[in-house]
């Protein structure tokens, strides 16, 4: 299998079948053998039936559809799980990415060597609701992640098959795919203008609090990439500090107590100082163990969501 495109969905029966004859028009006109995997994210409408419908007629479709809504990030998750092809290409079910970008983007992948190339929308179609906030958010992303991207968000993405065989996303995480790559060792990572279209059917499945989601999963790769398998590294080294500050400003209160003054330990200010150092100091020591506890058990462990059905998934 040379490509595999990956489409999470929600709610997205109207634009499917466009969808999925434009891709496989596509695919067949650059010769490569390739699957469209489909992973319906609990959508309420009649989504799975059209796709019933469509990989009765097209064998390269390949679908799973969740119990409920999971989110984005766990849509992707399971597509990258069941992807087989040699470069695996995402985008968005809402005709708003182009699969002509598809032969562009493989020979990124398979003749430049790119780990991960990105989409940039460099001329959108979206509302300044959504633009000016999305801006806002790539500039933040960039400075923190060192990642020259104009556009981390853009659903249009390829990348090599080790790249999603090797990172796991959950949460509102799908939009950090690059910098959770680069932390995981895939540092080639390039960017290519691409064409958006503006929403033929339906409407925008995501609101302005997106946004604030964002930011706190982007504090939380930060964290995790860092010190999620070393835990112990942050949260031991803050304790011993706070501790060894308390012990100090102990024993420099018994030593002024005996041989300086004679007053009142708990008169003092700095004795609560000390002893609030020295509390919290140990506190933040176990919770780094802890930590490390959870990591250990956690290590290897896969999310699994809830599947009712599936069509031509082994």
């Amino acid at each position: 299998m040379e490509i595999s495109v990956v489409v999470p969905l929600y709610n997205e029966s109207e634009s499917l079948p466009e969808l999925t004859d434009w891709i496989s028009k596509v695919c067949n006109g650059v010769n490569k053998p390739f699957e469209i995997i489909l992973v319906d994210d609990g959508s309420v409408d009649n989504s799975w039936d059209i796709i019933t419908q469509l990989s009765a007629r097209n064998p390269s479709i390949k679908a799973i559809k969740f119990r409920r809504n999971y989110g984005k990030s766990a849509a992707l998750n399971e597509g990258f799980r069941i992807a087989s092809g040699r470069v695996v290409i995402t985008m968005d079910a809402d005709l708003q990415d182009s699969p002509d970008e598809i032969p562009q983007l493989y020979e990124m992948i398979t003749e430049q060597g790119y780990d991960l190339v990105s989409g940039w929308k460099k001329k959108r179609n979206d509302p300044m609701n959504k633009t000016l906030p999305s801006k806002l958010f790539n500039y933040t992303t960039r400075r923190i992640s060192k990642i020259p991207l104009h556009d981390f968000n853009c659903g249009l993405k390829a990348y090599k098959l080790e790249v999603v065989k090797a990172i796991e996303i959950h949460g509102e995480m799908h939009r950090y795919i690059p910098v959770i790559a680069k932390w995981t060792g895939f540092r080639k990572i390039g960017e290519k203008v691409v064409h958006h279209y503006e929403r033929k059917y339906g409407r925008t499945k995501y609101g302005l609090s997106r946004f604030v989601k964002g930011y706190l999963d982007l504090l939380s790769i930060t964290f995790a990439s860092r010190f999620g398998k070393r835990p112990m590294h942050l949260f031991g080294s803050l304790g011993s500090i706070l501790f060894f500050a308390g012990f100090l400003i102990a024993a420099y209160l018994t030593y002024a107590k005996f041989f300086q003054e004679a007053y009142k330990m708990t008169e003092r200010p700095l004795f609560y100082f000390g002893l609030l150092s020295m509390v919290l100091g140990t506190q933040l020591f176990m919770t780094g163990f802890l930590a490390e506890l959870v990591s250990a058990a956690g290590r290897g462990k896969q999310q699994d969501y809830g599947i009712s059905e599936s069509i031509n998934i082994k």
